[in-house]
């Protein structure tokens, strides 16, 4: 049968229309092929996909420890992706330049979503948070019982932190602290820990403008107590050898270690260290910090807390406005509650359910959310400056430079990061 004009120009215009719709959303991360979640990852591709047809999501998980290498590269070369991860604070404001501004677009949800701060600048809003990320000490119960410590009473002060860790030591079956600074992010974890019970609101502040140097006595403090620890026998040999992700934590999991630095989120947090350890014996607490030199006395502890992960729309994508809307979906209230059943991701999202909670750890670190959150303090420096330091970082655990030395260093990176 002959086809009519009509009906032949139809054709081509259904076939045209097919065609523009047809439309590949790129994504990068460094976790939708992870176990845990990829349930939400996978249930967030057949949302949208549902409510766009023609359109797919196609999912790029990159190596975590190459990550922001391989996205300055691909960014500079206009290869990069529709939309990708990055960690809130210094990494994401680093790459705010290539991002699309969303204040505009994002009316509909940004009363519902908490952690901007860490993705917003003066000017407004490049990344939508998806997680509420922050340290604490996760300790195994069991070493602590084997080792003539109350388990039920973790410590509050420096002091009793530092009797914790000569127990620890005397028993001499495990070190006092797990620790990988392969990296060099095992000094992003103690800075914040220590800095969010040491430092007053005034000199957070004024080290995320600047104003605070690393040479100043309660940054260069900090640094002290890193090499301290490690000269204590706090943490393991080989530290510098040791990959943070996941390899510190394997360790740990498998009571090779008193206690951590962990994350509230997702990874390295309460719903693997229950898994593993079993929930009654998995402890937490907010880590101390040494006295604060001008008046020797210690506040109570808190921990760092602010917002974890986040996706930005790349500016350059010809399908920015469609990667803008798949954010939206990660973000959420339907698509958050997954993440955190399935993976145990602290969601940005204030419409997540979380009471139906039962893991003690977890408990405690929704109690301490409310009540004992200070900045992260790393994430209000450069990025610039915490690559130098995550090098020095090791160089002050190998003995091969003086802390003086280090801050002195850390003030010029700063100055120049900052012009």
């Amino acid at each position: 049968m002959r086809m009519t004009l009509k009906a032949a120009l139809l054709m081509g215009t259904l076939l045209s229309a097919t065609w523009a719709q047809a439309q590949e959303i790129t994504v990068w991360d460094w976790k939708s092929s992870d176990p845990l979640s990829v349930p939400y990852y996978q249930k967030a591709k057949e949302v949208f996909e549902a409510k766009h047809p023609g359109a797919t999501i196609n999912y790029v998980m990159q190596p975590h420890d190459q990550y922001y290498t391989l996205l300055g590269t691909a960014l500079s070369s206009n290869a990069g992706p529709d939309l990708f991860l990055m960690n809130g604070g210094a990494q994401a404001k680093a790459r705010f330049g290539a991002l699309m501004k969303l204040d505009d677009k994002i009316t509909d949800i940004k009363g519902d979503l908490v952690g901007w701060e860490e993705f917003s600048d003066a000017s407004g809003a490049y990344a939508i948070p998806l997680s509420i990320q922050g340290f604490v000490i996760y300790f195994n119960k069991t070493l602590y019982a084997d080792a003539g410590l109350d388990p039920n009473s973790p410590p509050k002060t420096w002091a009793e932190l530092t009797k914790v860790c000569d127990a620890i030591k005397a028993k001499g079956a495990v070190p006092c602290f797990a620790m990988g600074n392969k990296e060099g992010f095992g000094i992003e974890f103690w800075f914040s820990s220590i800095a969010a019970t040491s430092w007053t609101a005034q000199e957070q502040a004024d080290f995320a403008s600047g104003k605070l140097k690393w040479s100043d006595a309660p940054v260069k403090a900090i640094l002290q107590s890193w090499v301290d620890a490690n000269a204590n026998g706090w943490f393991p040999q080989g530290a510098n050898s040791t990959a943070k992700f996941m390899d510190e934590y394997e360790g740990f999991m498998r009571s090779e270690s008193a206690n951590t630095i962990g994350l509230i989120s997702d990874v390295a947090h309460w719903k693997q260290f229950d898994e593993f350890l079993g929930a009654e014996n998995t402890g937490v607490f907010p880590m101390p910090a040494p006295a604060v030199a001008s008046d020797k006395t210690e506040g109570a502890p808190k921990f760092p807390l602010s917002g974890g992960i986040g996706y930005g729309v790349n500016k350059a994508s010809a399908n920015a406005d469609l990667a803008l809307e798949f954010a939206k979906v990660l973000a959420s209230p339907e698509l958050e509650q997954i993440f955190f059943n399935d993976a145990g991701a602290v969601a940005a999202n204030s419409k997540v359910d979380t009471a139906g909670v039962k893991s003690p750890a977890a408990i405690e670190i929704l109690k301490l959310m409310a009540t004992s959150g200070a900045p992260t303090a790393h994430t209000n420096a450069t990025a610039q400056e915490l690559e130098e330091v995550h090098r020095l970082s090791q160089m002050l655990l190998n003995g091969e430079v003086t802390v003086d030395d280090a801050a002195k260093r850390m003030d010029e990176v700063q100055a120049a990061s900052r012009k």
